[in-house]
């Protein structure tokens, strides 16, 4: 007498062969929205320099900023792209990149294939929110790249010329401007898991995405606020400048060190109730 023994998954399924990372990579690759902002951001650099090269270095000489010193070397202009950037401009791809992908995916009436294919709902958020978080890191880097490409053909190889008035030679000024792009990307993955929790909780991509931006508007504004005090430092926008500490003379580690703490703490509990609530939602479109 034969017997039958009952399965929940197909012969030969394995939860862990789901949804590769490769695969989730290349089909976000391919997007529209994809190529517009790695283009937007690829000439960005040529944008201000074009403006410098038109209506020159602006100066003033009560204060010196770092824009103030674009000119003075191709690393002087990628901090001036890193510092461009910061705040606003690269807030954008990040939000888009995190907040888009599952959202997108609910708007296209595709999220609930994807599940019954079948792929675990967690493993589904892991590599969607890895996929996002990897081309955001692109899109920082990108911007100041580019920039330490096109300054360096506009102004030359030199020392990095410093608010304050000193200068690191060129040979070191590289590793602290990466250093300085490494805190820009983890002070951003804020940002990220916001966005990513918003696009697990509605199937309309641009909420999501504007939800993240507004966020982070509101945050600065809230920092420029002096009357809040002390409590002005649990805002992850107070800290978003802290970068330029990479740049100084002397090394210092304290405010990047609070702003990534704080950065990656908010992180953990959005991407938390991610999890938690999109494992428990009636996926139907």
């Amino acid at each position: 007498m034969s017997s039958v023994v009952a399965t929940d998954h197909a012969e030969g399924y394995r939860a862990g062969r789901t949804l590769p990372l490769r695969v989730e990579a290349m089909r976000q690759l391919r997007r529209r929205r994809t190529m517009v902002v790695g283009g937007v951001l690829a000439v960005m650099p040529f944008v201000i320099l074009a403006a410098f090269q038109i209506g020159g270095t602006p100066s003033r000489p009560d204060r010196t900023t770092f824009i103030e010193l674009a000119t003075a070397s191709g690393a002087n202009f990628a901090v001036t792209m890193l510092f461009v950037g910061t705040g606003f401009l690269l807030v954008i791809p990040v939000a888009l990149f995190c907040g888009d992908t599952v959202a997108s995916e609910a708007s296209w009436s595709s999220l609930r294939y994807l599940l019954a294919a079948p792929v675990p709902r967690a493993r589904l958020l892991a590599r969607k929110f890895a996929v996002g978080l990897a081309f955001s890191a692109v899109a920082v880097v990108l911007l100041p790249t580019i920039g330490l490409a096109v300054g360096t053909a506009a102004y030359g190889w030199g020392d990095l010329k410093l608010p304050a008035g000193a200068s690191l030679p060129a040979g070191e000024a590289l590793p602290r401007i990466a250093l300085a792009v490494a805190f820009v990307f983890l002070s951003e993955v804020v940002i990220a898991a916001l966005a990513f929790w918003l696009s697990t909780a509605t199937d309309a991509p641009l909420g999501a995405v504007g939800g993240a931006v507004f966020a982070s508007i509101i945050t600065a504004v809230l920092d420029t606020i002096t009357a809040l005090g002390d409590l002005r430092q649990w805002l992850p926008a107070h800290w978003q400048y802290a970068w330029a500490d990479a740049l100084q003379p002397q090394l210092e580690w304290g405010g990047m060190l609070q702003g990534v703490s704080l950065s990656l703490s908010y992180a953990a509990v959005l991407l938390a109730l991610a999890f938690r609530g999109f494992a428990r939602k009636d996926v139907v479109s």
